[in-house]
């Protein structure tokens, strides 16, 4: 690894894990968790969820995995230029979206309507209660006992009511501290990631089209400029090229800008980083327009009818499992049915989140269907 910045989160200062363990030996606390999330049931689920659109829709398109691997690329190149500790940005992008609940958002907005009198549903919190409780691996502790910064980093945003459960890890949102500059770079990362590739995903389905896009300034720019170099390019290459290029002019702008921001506020060390303001950004210009891609997004993807309807069949499989659930516990598997005795409603929560889309799919036909097992 190139030497830390002094701003860096650098290994051997790191504030420790729940349960301490001996060394990692040839590896540094931060390569430990990555290879813990890696090897975890969690994140091979992770390969059947969904991103935008529902897993039997296209064997193309983003995963949560697929989504995952690319934010924690994106990163990592990030992080090297501004001389960030890079194995603790790619163990917070592996492990951001291990909570999140089979058919994305949707399944999301569905549970934590669900869950609404008992606390709500967010995948950023489920995420964390996955690494610290829900994964059964290790004979001395539940979870994964990751360290105090991957664990941060993996909680981007939490109500004060839910800070103060977290311990130490919600501490920041209470005093308004700022998290590390690796937990910066991969928050911004990540929506590099998903702008860019639901761009991508949306024209492969055909939901978004070429000439749609010419009103998004970021993607017109470098369309525009492709064709000027490629006059014959066409089709799955011309996509290609023209994201690649988006994708480049992004995270140039943010080591760019963010270097220009250290430089100003002169960090010293990482306290000196939760001490100030957030230093990792966009200038002003492309701030604007990824706003505007996401709002583009927003209008002509996500709302699309096509998108709408299968969203809407997911919302219901949602709602239909957890009140089966809840309202008859004994349909619950064993280990889920024991834990409900304890936790109640959570339990059900958990279970669910933990579903990938087919298996959801699958459950909801054997509770629902005659003749399904």
């Amino acid at each position: 690894m190139p030497e830390l910045a002094p701003y860096a989160v650098h290994p051997q200062a790191s504030r420790g894990r729940k349960w301490p363990e001996p060394p990692a030996g040839m590896r540094s606390e931060f390569q430990r968790d990555r290879d813990r999330i890696v090897h975890s049931t969690s994140f091979r689920r992770l390969e059947y969820k969904t991103q935008v659109f529902v897993n039997h829709e296209g064997d193309h398109f983003r995963t949560r995995l697929t989504h995952s691997l690319e934010v924690a690329q994106i990163a990592r190149s990030i992080s090297r230029s501004l001389g960030l500790n890079e194995d603790l940005v790619e163990a917070i992008a592996l492990a951001h979206d291990l909570g999140h609940t089979p058919f994305g958002h949707a399944g999301q907005e569905a549970l934590n309507q669900c869950m609404r009198e008992h606390g709500g549903f967010e995948h950023n919190l489920q995420s964390l209660r996955v690494v610290d409780a829900l994964e059964q691996r290790y004979a001395e502790f539940d979870g994964l006992n990751l360290t105090f910064e991957t664990r941060e980093g993996i909680v981007k945003h939490c109500s004060r009511g839910n800070a103060r459960e977290l311990g130490d890890v919600g501490k920041r949102f209470l005093t308004g501290n700022s998290p590390s500059l690796e937990a910066q770079v991969t928050n911004l990362a990540d929506e590099i990631a998903y702008n860019n590739h639901d761009v991508d995903d949306g024209l492969r389905s055909g939901v978004l089209s070429l000439d749609q896009l010419q009103e998004v300034a970021l993607f017109d720019r470098h369309h525009r400029a492709v064709l000027e170099r490629y006059p014959a390019l066409t089709g799955r290459r011309l996509v290609h090229e023209t994201v690649r290029r988006m994708i480049d002019t992004l995270v140039a702008d943010l080591i760019r800008c963010s270097r220009d921001s250290i430089l100003a506020h002169r960090p010293g060390s990482v306290a000196d980083v939760r001490a100030g303001p957030v230093l990792i950004a966009f200038g002003p210009e492309l701030t604007a327009q990824q706003q505007a891609l996401k709002e583009f997004l927003r209008r002509h993807l996500y709302r699309d009818y096509r998108v709408n309807r299968m969203m809407a069949k997911a919302k219901r499989i949602i709602r239909e499992l957890y009140q089966a659930f809840t309202s008859e516990p004994s349909l619950l598997p064993p280990d889920y049915r024991q834990r409900h005795e304890r936790e109640g409603v959570r339990a059900v929560a958990d279970y669910i989140a933990g579903m990938t889309d087919r298996y959801a799919v699958k459950e909801h036909k054997r509770l629902f269907t005659i003749g399904e097992d």
